[in-house]
């Protein structure tokens, strides 16, 4: 954070986006020696250099202003970020308009991977539990992780550090919140210490709603969802050394969703109860020798599943997908190189079908060899060089089919202060993804194949970012290019068939510009991005677990301190229009459709507001209006609207809810 910042004594900007990389400059622009913390703990990995300037931070403080419920409050602020679907068991997550299949995605180390069902998202995670979200947009270093060819997001939950002072043993938080728009949501946890090295974190949130009204006051059925989510979590240190943790979480969310949740109620999209579940198990260790020994484990199992009940049809049908894995890393300095490496490995399943049958079944293997180089060359110049191996093997059990494949991902990557206020960023990345085990859904699809000549998809990523940072500015600027070769795609028909089918083109523009001055802090910013499949425009309908086009988004935040106990704040999300979408070339393609045909998505605004009261240390109260102006819209990164199209009526991402009024009361002792 700005030491000017910090000297003040005011609360850290909410909006991170701009300063969650200024611990990451400021080991950049130290020696490599300096990179150890208060406690002796090596620091290594903190520093980024490949796309560093469009890497985000999301921290507690973001997600307690405006009562983060879902994914699309979690990344409310943050440009290169954009959530599809209102309801949340069918949101999905698109970065630089790539969804969240394309990257790789953890929860405290465990990957989330595949999918359950193509209509509903394919990550859960309540903000109650996060302490941070980490957010790397596009191809980076080689530490980002297997098959990040889109970037990745790390969940990372609280630990008793984050929630227990050292000189306290015992404490805990009760908090309710009441939605006008429309439920309520209560929660618990304990906190305690059994001594000065040992304790544990032990919660529970329960949210119950109720349909939702658009913002023209219409109802939208199929919102109504109850979630529910169990968290423990024993921490400490083994010596002074070595410390480790072990999280259980379980979530389950259940409800009347339409058959295909990400599009409205209509007579062939019926009402069906929906259960989702997930059970994530994470074992980490940590042990810090010296600067050359500072290994970090995590091991993890994580089991996702769906069951739907097509009553009046063909009954109960269950998908689930599981992962076991690993990954080993050690980080050590050698003089001016700070250079971290390791080994991954992960063992997937999915099957699917009636609980009273057999089903399908597809198993996968993901191993990764991994090596970033950080080298200081000389007190302003840190060059940054990476090199990755990956291997995919994908047995589809049922269909008797096997594929694999394997390649080798360099990165290279410069940070130049230029002096004491700007500083240039230039990274050039490239990264590979193999087939993956396959939506659970669809591996029942009648026959599941792949083309015999299916490649792995590789994409090379280019950043250039420019910084600018004074005691009252920070600004940031950055272009990329990314190219996706060889992109993965199914045929759904009577069976489903895997093939390559292009390259997929992302090129935009970031701007954040933030401004503080004692009290009082801005951000602006703006996103331009344009996804293309060889040379056409993609929509998320037909190109479904892909990407999907969105309008150039503006961003507005304003959050001034009244007191030491009062702060407000204020957002503004500005979507332009995007005409013209000329869609249906994958549906013609594979014979869906003779001919291409427009839509349209139209832009909008939406205001958000918030007041935080925390009169002492003990009682803390928010009120959060969303969509202040009530604005009734499609957000940009849900399905299109294919309404106007002959044949297709029924098909749309569904409108975001009106006009939210958010309390909550939150008591810690």
């Amino acid at each position: 954070m700005n030491p000017t910042l910090l000297k003040s004594g005011i609360k850290p900007l909410s909006v991170a986006i701009l300063f969650a990389l200024s611990g990451q400059q400021a080991l950049a622009e130290n020696n490599i020696d300096k990179n150890t913390d208060q406690k002796g703990n090596n620091n290594i990995e903190s520093i980024v250099v490949v796309g560093q300037t469009t890497n985000t931070l999301v921290t507690t403080q973001d997600l307690e202003k405006y009562q983060a419920n879902d994914l699309a409050d979690v990344f409310r602020l943050v440009p290169s970020v954009s959530v599809g679907g209102s309801l949340g068991i069918a949101q999905k997550v698109y970065i630089r308009g790539m969804e969240d299949t394309l990257l790789n995605v953890t929860v405290d180390g465990a990957p989330q991977t595949s999918t359950l069902f193509h209509h509903i998202g394919r990550l859960s995670i309540d903000p109650e539990l996060l302490k941070e979200v980490e957010v790397q947009a596009g191809a980076g270093e080689a530490t980002a992780g297997s098959g990040a060819i889109g970037g990745a997001i790390r969940f990372k939950t609280k630990n008793i550090n984050d929630v227990l002072e050292d000189n306290e043993s015992f404490g805990g938080k009760i908090k309710a919140n009441y939605f006008s728009n429309e439920g309520y949501k209560g929660s618990a946890a304990l906190y305690g210490r059994f001594n000065d090295d040992w304790g544990v974190i032990a919660s529970y949130v329960y949210t119950d709603r109720e349909n939702m009204e658009d913002g023209d006051g219409n109802e939208v059925s199929g919102t109504d969802p109850e979630q529910s989510l169990g968290f423990i979590k024993l921490s400490g240190n083994i010596d002074e050394n070595q410390s480790l943790s072990l999280s259980y979480e379980s979530r389950e969310e259940e409800g009347d969703f339409v058959q295909r949740p990400n599009w409205p109620e209509s007579s062939w999209n019926p009402l069906y109860p929906i259960t989702v579940e997930r059970d994530t198990l994470v074992f980490n260790h940590a042990y810090a020798a010296n600067n050359l020994v500072n290994l970090e484990t995590s091991i993890y199992t994580t089991k996702a599943s769906v069951e739907q009940d097509i009553y009046d049809k063909w009954g109960i049908y269950k998908g689930e997908v599981s992962s076991t894995g690993f990954d080993i890393r050690n980080s050590s300095q050698f003089g001016e190189h700070a250079l971290t490496y390791g080994i991954e490995y992960r063992d997937d399943e999915v099957t699917a079908g009636a609980p009273s049958d057999a089903g399908a079944k597809e198993t996968g293997t993901v191993t990764g060899i991994y090596l970033q180089d950080h080298w200081q060359l000389t007190r302003d110049l840190l060059l940054s060089m990476g090199l990755r191996y990956d291997e995919y093997e994908l047995d589809q059990a049922t269909y008797d089919n096997k594929v694999d494949s394997d390649g080798v991902s360099p990165n290279l990557g410069i940070q130049y202060t230029l002096n004491d206020n700007w500083t240039l960023n230039v990274g050039y990345a490239q990264a590979m993804r193999g087939k993956e085990i396959g939506d659970s859904f669809t591996i029942e699809a009648g026959y599941v194949t792949v083309d015999p000549a299916l490649e792995a998809e590789e994409v090379s990523n280019t950043e250039l970012g420019l910084t600018y940072r004074d005691d009252h500015w920070n600004i940031v600027a950055s272009v990329y290019q990314s190219d996706i070769d060889n992109v993965i795609l199914d045929q759904l028909g009577q069976g489903t068939y895997y093939e390559n089918v292009g390259t997929l083109e992302t090129d935009g523009f970031e701007l954040k510009v933030g401004y503080w001055i004692g009290d009082f802090q801005i951000v602006a910013n703006y996103a331009n991005s344009d996804a293309e499949l060889n040379g056409n425009k993609v929509e998320g309908y037909e190109y479904i677990g892909l990407a999907n086009v969105r309008g150039d988004t503006w961003g507005f935040n304003v959050n001034y301190a009244l007191s030491n106990t009062i702060e407000m704040g204020w957002n503004l999300e500005y979507v332009e229009d995007l005409n013209d979408i000329e869609v249906f070339h994958r549906a013609v393609d594979i014979g869906w459709t003779p001919t291409t045909t427009e839509i349209d998505k139209k832009g909008y605004q939406v205001h958000d507001a918030y007041l935080q009261w925390e009169p002492n240390e003990s009682i803390l109260v928010n009120l959060t209006v969303t969509n202040l102006l009530n604005e009734q819209y499609i957000d940009h990164s849900s399905v299109g609207d294919y309404n106007v199209v002959p044949g297709w009526e029924g098909v749309s991402g569904l409108y975001e809810a009106g006009r939210d009024i958010r309390v909550s009361l939150t008591y810690n002792f």
